[in-house]
């Protein structure tokens, strides 16, 4: 979209540049795709205000998590198999799978970063680890949900370390990245909710009650 900004003008639904009868959210620096009618309850301000932290969470959600997490997976399970080890997997396949895992964790990180960069709203070395700033978003997520972090992130880092040295002995512990996977998307999805506010469903039961 080319319409002119606004200046100067905080971030929140304003009636729609082009000219249509509906909102629109203007995140405090462009016009963003999310629109609704003129007349339907307005969701939380939160969210407009939020908009491009939302975008960053919903992104590490997706898209981080499975590649920081299903890219060091897929790595380890690579190198324990590979050409010369005592269960060696053919080189074909060990070159493709592990720069298929290398590509997973670039991708996954790169998304990390930007996730690091609007919790805390601006870029700080933290954000470059890759692989570890998906932690680090992690370890802000929990904060912002008014929760301790350590004992949780730690649990997930020893569990992954774990895996990393002995899963090639113990077949179960390759569950380990999806245990993690998992909670990580929990904790991402609570704060996307909390700033998103409530539910179509959740406002129609409240004005019920």
């Amino acid at each position: 979209m080319s319409f002119p900004p606004p200046t100067s003008i905080p971030p929140g639904w304003y009636p729609d540049p082009a000219g249509s009868r509906q909102w629109r959210v203007w995140t405090g620096e462009r016009w963003s795709e999310v629109t609704r009618p003129y007349g339907q309850p307005a969701t939380s301000a939160r969210f407009a205000v939020s908009f491009t932290l939302v975008q960053a969470l919903q992104r590490v959600f997706t898209l981080g998590v499975v590649g920081v997490l299903g890219g060091l997976g897929l790595l380890v399970s690579v190198l324990a198999h590979w050409p010369g080890a005592a269960h060696p997997a053919p080189w074909w396949f060990a070159l493709s799978a592990s720069s298929v895992a290398v590509a997973l964790l670039a991708v996954g990180s790169v998304v990390c970063a930007f996730g690091v960069k609007e919790l805390e709203g601006h870029w700080s070395p933290v954000a470059f680890l890759p692989g570890a700033n998906l932690f680090v978003a992690s370890a802000l997520v929990t904060h912002r949900l008014g929760r301790r972090q350590v004992w949780r992130i730690a649990s997930e880092i020893l569990l992954l370390a774990v895996f990393a040295v002995a899963s090639r002995n113990d077949l179960w512990l390759c569950l380990s990245p999806v245990i993690v996977a998992y909670v990580e998307t929990t904790w991402f999805g609570a704060l996307i909710d909390q700033l998103s506010g409530p539910t179509p469903s959740a406002r129609e039961d409240a004005s019920l009650g």
